[in-house]
């Protein structure tokens, strides 16, 4: 029992410092437009301010994923202390330049945390517990990306610097509550983390050899490029139809709150039914047909938030899904596996957030474009296609 609460309090700890990689990623998002005019940039290098994230996620992951592998706890502390730091630099001037330092250190400090995700929960919780531990940790990723738009939202690119204060404080608290966390590691009775032997040099190749895991690192690149791209450039695209900047970061919010909450609860209901090959699908033609209503460019906010809410309610529950599969498929190299599907998720928003990025002045191709991306997964879903290992 000891053991259990000591393995949920890091794992609360945990879903802390993700959910703030996230809130510092999504800064600008909600506020790409008034961010340019601030730093007197283009809106194309604002949106630079959350592109660098997937740009060095895509050149890390892996060496931050057989770190994770070999050393856990000292690979997991500083990601945190690079996420609270990256917040504090942003401070440090009012200029494009300290923004953007702050941004790429925490976006060095991302594949560091997100990699940790399912050794961390498998590290901390019995098996039983698992699928539970992944769900709120991603729940809890997709919460600071609700908490970023609120912010952007609520201060505005006029009250610019009160926002980077208050999410540098948030940074901070949180990396601080993950450090004191890890150190009840030492003491709890769960195995001790591996060694740096047991990363066996072949462990990348061995992970990439599984043919499930690289379908599974695929769909990553289609969804999660849907995901990156649409909050990305969600703001500048609506514009031309009538939606505010507000009125946009609060779309976003709520999209992301309900993907939230379907995120924490829907996925368990998926593994017990072994469905997991149905709610993919299901979560692909949602997606798809939610960017069909965004290009027609109709309805005004209210059409708007409804089909923001299925494409990324759609996105986000599927995340979970996917990295509770592939823990199940691997164990030494457990977060160099999850670190292929996080790199492939954030190359394909790389991909897709500059093809949208190019094509801001034209709405309705963007959107059909983000349409595309997300149908491009179908394939890879074969009708009754093993997917995981039962625990």
């Amino acid at each position: 029992m000891r053991s259990v609460r000591t393995g949920w309090t890091v794992v609360i700890a945990y879903a802390a410092v993700a959910a703030c990689t996230q809130l510092l990623w999504l800064t600008f998002a909600p506020i790409t437009t008034g961010t340019a005019e601030h730093y007197g940039v283009s809106e194309t290098a604002a949106g630079w301010l959350a592109n660098a994230f997937p740009l060095l996620y895509v050149v890390l992951a892996i060496p931050a994923g057989m770190l994770l592998d070999a050393r856990l706890r000292p690979g997991l502390a500083a990601g945190a202390v690079l996420t609270g730091a990256g917040g504090l630099v942003r401070l440090g001037g009012d200029s494009f330049g300290w923004a953007l330092t702050g941004q790429a250190l925490v976006a060095v400090a991302q594949p560091l945390v997100l990699g940790a995700i399912t050794r961390t929960v498998a590290r901390s919780l019995p098996a039983a517990a698992r699928t539970a531990g992944i769900a709120a940790s991603s729940a809890g990723i997709f919460l600071g990306m609700v908490l970023a738009l609120v912010l952007g939202a609520s201060f505005g690119a006029g009250h610019l610097r009160a926002l980077l204060l208050v999410q540098a404080v948030i940074g901070v608290v949180c990396a601080l509550a993950l450090l004191l966390a890890l150190r009840t590691w030492q003491g709890s009775d769960l195995p001790p983390e591996s060694s740096a032997g047991e990363l066996e040099p072949g462990a990348l190749r061995a992970a990439w050899n599984d043919p499930v895991l690289r379908r599974l690192a695929a769909l990553s690149l289609a969804g999660f490029g849907v995901f990156v791209a649409l909050t990305t450039w969600l703001q500048a695209l609506t514009e031309p139809s009538g939606v505010s900047e507000s009125a946009a970061g609060g779309v976003l919010a709520l999209a992301v709150a309900v993907g939230v909450v379907a995120s924490a609860v829907i996925p368990a209901f998926v593994t017990r039914a072994h469905a997991e090959p149905l709610a993919l699908r299901v979560a692909v033609l949602v997606a798809a047909a939610g960017c069909v209503v965004l290009a027609l460019g109709i309805g005004g906010v209210p059409l708007t938030a409804v089909a923001t809410v299925l494409v990324t309610a759609a996105l986000l529950v599927a995340l979970p899904i996917l990295l509770d599969l592939c823990e199940r498929r691997t164990h030494v190299a457990a977060a160099t596996a999850a670190n292929l599907i996080w790199l492939a998720g954030n190359l394909g928003g790389l991909i897709v957030a500059l093809v949208v990025g190019a094509l801001v002045d034209a709405p309705t191709a963007a959107f059909l474009v983000l349409t595309a991306a997300a149908l491009l997964a179908l394939p890879l879903l074969p009708r009754g296609v093993h997917l995981g290992n039962p625990r």
